[in-house]
């Protein structure tokens, strides 16, 4: 089997692509721009390789072309970026899905796993939050991601390719040094002697989930036919306050200061997940208690030599 992986460079795709190369039934192919994750990430596993762009039909149609399934993780994942700049994130998380699906109609190829988002294409919305709630983005980002999501149904639809979007929680875990998201950027600040900076009281609360059990939730979806909308998460809530307190016994005996600003506009106070579909479809059960990840991801931190140069 050959599959493609967008954005295989990144911290999602660099693991995944290490846990597909292990199996030596299947064939790998990365396309990556290299604007965050870095080819050197991952050129010692057995792949081919294909520096690119989504927003280039061309080169997307030379990366699909001979591959039977793709699982699509590239795209403008951050926020904040998206309000500033809406245009950019519309032209590679919209623009670039479409040519995606586009390259994959013209070539047959029949299976897209696409990478979604929970909290931020559901909006404020009471928690636990599950794939059956109207959608109410607060963000671009958001809505682009929501945007994809309706071309995936549409081109199941009109097109018989099967397609499964797969709203992430937050991330975390080895490999994530270039990542802003919440653990991420605050071991880099611990690294740094650097106050943490959170926006808010830090009574806002998420879902994290560690790498390795969403790799799971990834892979199984690969090899299911399921489609549709499907969330992986933790399935349980903490707040930023409870998270650095479990980061302080995590990067013990470092210490931590925590400095509050006010909320900035675009972010949700409170969301987690119900990831009982998953569970039901893909036979999903993340493992991964937070401390045990925490210490596992700080290991990665302080061993890596990219981080603490």
């Amino acid at each position: 089997m050959r599959i493609l992986i967008t954005g295989g460079c990144g911290f999602i795709g660099a693991n995944l692509v290490r846990r597909l190369a292990a199996r030596p039934d299947l064939r790998l192919r990365v396309f990556d721009n290299e604007s965050l994750g870095r080819r050197e990430t991952i050129a010692d596993v057995r792949c081919e390789f294909i520096r690119g762009d989504l927003r280039d039909r061309e080169a997307v149609a030379a990366a699909v072309d001979g591959v039977d399934a793709v699982v699509h993780l590239a795209a403008d994942t951050r926020v904040i970026d998206s309000i500033s700049n809406p245009t950019h994130n519309f032209e590679v998380n919209v623009l670039g899905g479409l040519n995606l699906l586009e390259a994959m109609r013209a070539c047959g190829v029949r299976r897209l796993i696409n990478a979604s988002t929970g909290g931020a294409i559901i909006g404020e919305a009471r928690p636990p939050v599950h794939e059956e709630m109207v959608a109410r983005p607060l963000a671009p980002y958001g809505a682009a991601k929501l945007a994809m999501e309706g071309y995936c149904t549409a081109y199941g639809g009109s097109y018989g390719i099967e397609t499964l979007s797969l709203r992430f929680a937050n991330v975390y875990g080895p490999g994530s040094r270039h990542k802003g998201s919440v653990i991420a950027a605050f071991l880099k600040r611990v690294i740094a002697g650097q106050p943490l900076i959170v926006y808010g009281d830090g009574g806002q609360v998420r879902d994290f989930i560690y790498i390795d059990d969403l790799c799971d939730g990834i892979v199984a979806g690969l090899f299911s036919h399921a489609c549709g909308v499907v969330q992986l998460g933790s399935g349980r809530p903490v707040s930023v306050n409870a998270l650095i307190e479990a980061m302080r016994a995590a990067v013990a005996p470092r210490p931590i200061r925590a400095v509050y600003e006010p909320a900035r506009a675009g972010e949700i106070s409170a969301t987690w997940c119900d990831i009982t579909k998953a569970r039901l479809l893909l036979g999903f059960a993340p493992e991964t208690p937070l401390q045990m990840g925490l210490q596992q991801t700080w290991r990665w931190f302080t061993s890596s030599a990219e981080v603490l140069a």
